[in-house]
């Protein structure tokens, strides 16, 4: 890998490409994140807050060590979620947030090792202390085969295309659901406003 230009993980990986009114079966391979639990609604569970809190400064500060100890600059991926409660109608029906758990993640670039990721921690743990912090983990996560698009809009909008990928468009491609529901925020929701809001809505499948 060439080092000393900034990496793009979102223009050079195939699992952030996505289109509006397109689903598309990609084939994802083994990756790595930074990963934190919880449960809740994300509007106004302390978990959810608190996690996002452990997240960046250590996502950040990875980057950081990465330019610094191994010439290799990258922009921080966006925020990630496995989604997933015990009744799938919580997110395609009721939107019953308050059933949800959750694992909210950020992509640990390729060429960083477990070791330095661990340092990592460690260091923030000693300059910021997040109360999660000690939840946070570095989850490998292999997905395989994968049916997305994109979704425009408020977060509570995307009902109505989650239905349509889970009931008409995965079963007429004779696939089945495999896995936890993924959602990569393309958008920040800090500084984007709900209705222009760019989220990669996916599902692992498998053949039915």
């Amino acid at each position: 890998m060439a080092t000393g230009t900034k990496v793009d993980l979102t223009k050079r990986l195939d699992g952030y490409r996505a289109r509006v009114g397109e689903f598309r079966l990609i084939d994802l391979p083994p990756n790595r994140y930074l990963a934190i639990d919880g449960h809740g609604d994300p509007n106004t569970a302390p978990a959810y807050a608190e996690a996002l809190e452990a997240l960046y400064p250590v996502a950040y500060a990875l980057k950081f060590a990465s330019k610094r100890e191994l010439d290799q600059d990258y922009v921080v991926p966006p925020l990630e979620g496995l989604w997933w409660a015990d009744e799938m109608d919580a997110f395609t029906t009721a939107r019953d947030k308050s059933r949800w758990d959750w694992t909210m993640l950020i992509l640990i670039p390729e060429w960083i090792e477990d070791a330095l990721v661990e340092a990592v921690i460690a260091d923030v743990r000693t300059k910021k202390a997040p109360v999660r912090l000690d939840d946070l983990r570095i989850l490998p996560l292999s997905e395989g085969l994968c049916l997305q698009t994109l979704h425009i809009g408020s977060f509570d909008d995307e009902a109505p295309l989650l239905a349509r990928m889970h009931d008409e468009v995965i079963p007429e491609q004779g696939l089945r659901l495999a896995g936890l529901h993924h959602e990569v925020y393309l958008s920040d929701a800090r500084r984007v406003a709900p209705e222009k809001r760019r989220t990669i809505l996916r599902q692992p499948v498998t053949p039915a």
